[in-house]
């Protein structure tokens, strides 16, 4: 989908649909009382018999409305005027989206620039709506055998601003590189285990880095042996399919200045090893590698926005299967920092992997170090799938990525990382088992990491709970790329 931005009056404008918010009290914003007038009342008398839903992202097509150029009018509802703010215009940009993505036509203009929202600049609010139309277009490109041969959805979405401006034209452009590497996030999550296995993720991230010019190298199996990652190591030794431990770099900022380092956690498929899964919705484990997906997304949003800033992207790709050679409960491993660990169960398999690459990052001297991994079950029992778990050894980062989570529309809810839980890791054969236990099993989880990130500012985001749906809407929601690419966003600029 192609975004841009215009002035101008929404009844005037040529296109497919026009879209314009109403608040469930009957006002209108400026926009639909323009689409109003032009109408005769059209969007007023459908309000008062009631047509349209209450609730913010109910919306109502019009077709040939008089005194409108546009062939169809979409009004959408954005709830009460006292209650509108961020969830509500995101509810309603949501909404807006869903309808242009299953249309038949061409193009469409969006007006809800118009409409305050709190907190919230021109410029950021034209971002977050070209993001979301964008994401909202799109498709997995599924290996089926019949394709339809129609493909619906508008190809073209005009925002209108009241002027358009070199400040609100970036943000435009912020918010496709955004969505494109959105894009990236999902293709990964939402293809099988039996295709975006180790090795597949290394030549994206090098496909990326050849099409961007950010430089990628592959650390095989011989380079992490001689390097000690033992613990990385034991979590793949049993597949088919060899481990990978890729590194890109981004020098977007000048030669010097301290990169900030993010880690993804890349564990392709996840049967739970010697410690086998359930067999229900284990098909869902292909998302198992989510971290590791919005890590080489993210790269392509950097290069695309050409942030002034340099980036280290880490992600360790594994995958964990069953087998002769598979790491056993009661294993002893050496990780990369010396640090030994019993594996008490081998389906808490990403902390083995991340602590490896967490040591690695010290060698880069960042400025700070993001984890991303869907790391526990424990997380979605205690935030569900609205936010994402957020743990850090640095007030200041955490408050960072806080902010920028809700900036993003892309929360996370700080998760204490307290030293009263070590008590469930300590083991008697190693300095630390995998396991803490079923209570506090994400703080546990985080904690065990935090013992390889002593030597820089780091935080952890748990996106077990964020990185996908299940159900009838199943697949990769590309998230937290969104918080992560405003967080280097907000960096380049305060550089």
């Amino acid at each position: 989908m192609e975004v841009s931005i215009t002035s101008g009056t929404p009844e005037k404008m040529q296109a497919g649909i026009v879209a314009v918010g109403v608040f469930n009290d009957g006002l209108l914003t400026a926009a639909a009382q323009t689409i109003d007038t032009a109408s005769n009342g059209k969007i007023a008398a459908m309000l008062k018999r009631g047509d349209l839903e209450d609730n913010a992202g109910a919306t109502l097509m019009l077709h040939d409305v008089p005194g409108v150029a546009a062939e169809r009018v979409l009004v959408v509802s954005l709830g009460k005027k006292e209650d509108f703010g961020d969830r509500s215009a995101r509810d309603a940009l949501n909404s807006i989206a869903k309808v242009l993505a299953g249309s038949n036509a061409i193009d469409a203009v969006v007006c809800l620039s118009d409409t305050t929202m709190p907190n919230r600049t021109m410029a950021s609010r034209v971002q977050l709506a070209t993001r979301v139309l964008a994401d909202g277009a799109y498709k997995f490109d599924a290996p089926k055998q019949k394709k339809s041969a129609k493909v619906r959805g508008v190809k073209k979405v005009t925002i209108v601003v009241p002027k358009v401006d070199p400040a609100l034209e970036t943000a435009v452009k912020n918010g496709m590189a955004i969505a494109a590497g959105m894009a990236v996030t999902k293709d990964l999550g939402n293809l099988g285990g039996n295709v975006a296995n180790p090795g597949y993720l290394a030549s994206t991230a090098q496909s990326l880095g050849k099409e961007f010019g950010f430089a990628v190298e592959v650390l095989e199996r011989a380079d992490m042996e001689k390097l000690g990652m033992g613990s990385l190591l034991s979590v793949g030794r049993a597949s088919y399919s060899p481990c990978k431990f890729i590194i890109m770099k981004y020098e977007g900022g000048a030669k010097g200045d301290k990169p900030i380092v993010l880690v993804g956690k890349g564990v392709t498929f996840d049967t739970g090893g010697i410690s086998l899964k359930p067999g229900a919705l284990l098909d869902e484990m292909k998302y198992d590698m989510s971290g590791a997906g919005s890590v080489i997304g993210v790269f392509k949003t950097l290069a695309q926005m050409k942030l002034p800033i340099n980036v280290i992207g880490l992600v360790p790709a594994v995958e964990n299967m069953p087998g002769g050679n598979a790491a056993r409960p009661g294993d002893v491993v050496t990780s990369m920092s010396g640090l030994t660990v019993e594996i008490l169960n081998t389906d808490a398999e990403g902390r083995l992997i991340l602590n490896d690459a967490l040591t690695y990052a010290e060698r880069f001297d960042p400025a700070c170090v993001i984890d991303v991994a869907t790391l526990t079950g424990a997380c979605v029992v205690a935030l569900g799938a609205h936010a994402s778990g957020l743990y850090a050894n640095d007030e200041a980062l955490a408050a960072e990525l806080l902010k920028c989570g809700i900036d993003a529309g892309d929360r996370a809810w700080q998760m204490p990382l307290w030293e009263d839980y070590w008590p469930q890791l300590k083991s008697n054969f190693a300095d630390m088992s995998n396991l803490g236990g079923a209570p506090g099993g994400s703080i546990t989880a985080a904690l065990f990491l935090s013992k390889y990130a002593t030597k820089y500012k780091w935080a952890h985001l748990d996106v077990a709970g964020t990185a996908s749906v299940g159900g009838d809407a199943k697949g990769a929601t590309g998230r937290p790329l969104p918080l992560l690419a405003q967080f280097l966003l907000e960096r380049a600029q305060a550089a």
